[in-house]
């Protein structure tokens, strides 16, 4: 049994961009789990619609 793994988790959220206001994209979340226990997140990103990969400082969320 590992002590540390790291895991790879995709869900749907709401995000605000200032040039295409409000939209729902694909995030993906990298997390380090301690005994299968989720306690940090190294990092996350979301895809676009053309499938280019950016990261999630460049919108906010949609709230």
């Amino acid at each position: 049994m590992k002590l540390f793994s790291i895991k790879r988790e995709t869900k749907a959220e709401g995000r605000f961009t200032p040039k295409m206001g409000a939209l729902v994209t694909k995030v993906t979340y990298i997390k380090k789990q301690f005994l299968s226990i989720p306690y940090k997140t190294l990092h996350k990103y979301r895809e676009t619609y053309y499938g280019e990969v950016k990261d999630c400082e460049d919108c906010n969320l949609a709230r």
